[in-house]
Parts: C-alpha cells; sequence; structure tokens
C-alpha cells in the first residue's frame, strides 16, 4: 500500500496492472480488521460506477494490502456503518 500524495490519496494497482487512483474517506476498525472507505478519483460524479469503495488490508508476507471484501454480507453491513459515518460527520 503506496501513498503517493500524502494522507489521503493512495494509488492501488488490480491484478492486471491497471493503477487507480482512490481518495481514502475513513477507516472503521472491526474485530481487529482494518476497513476502509474510498472515492475513485477518476470518476465523474455522473458515471453509473460512481461510489464509494470499501476495501481490507491484508498482511501479505509482512506487507499491507488492500484488497476487496468478499463477503456480501459483511459488505452490506460496512456500507451502512459507513453511511451512518458520513451523514454523522455532515451533521456537525
Amino acid at each position: 500500500m503506496s501513498s503517493d500524495f500524502g494522507n489521503d490519496y493512495f494509488t492501488i494497482s488490480d491484478e492486471d496492472g491497471n493503477d487507480y487512483e482512490l481518495e481514502h474517506l475513513d477507516t472503521i476498525e472491526i474485530d481487529g480488521k482494518l476497513y476502509m472507505a474510498f472515492l475513485p478519483t477518476d470518476l465523474d460524479e455522473d458515471d453509473e460506477d460512481y461510489g464509494f469503495v470499501i476495501l481490507t488490508v491484508e498482511d501479505e508476507d509482512g506487507e499491507d494490502i488492500l484488497v476487496s471484501v468478499e463477503d456480501e454480507e459483511l459488505l452490506e453491513n460496512l456500507c451502512e456503518l459507513f453511511v451512518e459515518r458520513f451523514l454523522d460527520e455532515d451533521d456537525e
């Protein structure tokens, strides 16, 4: 996991070597595991694929990597938690 643009932006690569720039929005820790919410910086808000992305931090050979959350039920619960946190921040 590299932070090329400071604390708020990450560049990640997929299995095919494609790079994506993501803006970090928030992190939640559940049962000792970190889940991070991001917005893609290369998509327009009007794009049908626009929305936040949730990735988890996993250790691979001593290096932290970001990976997709495969469990659909967990992903839905995480979405709800992040949305609640975003709405709470907007109220302040």
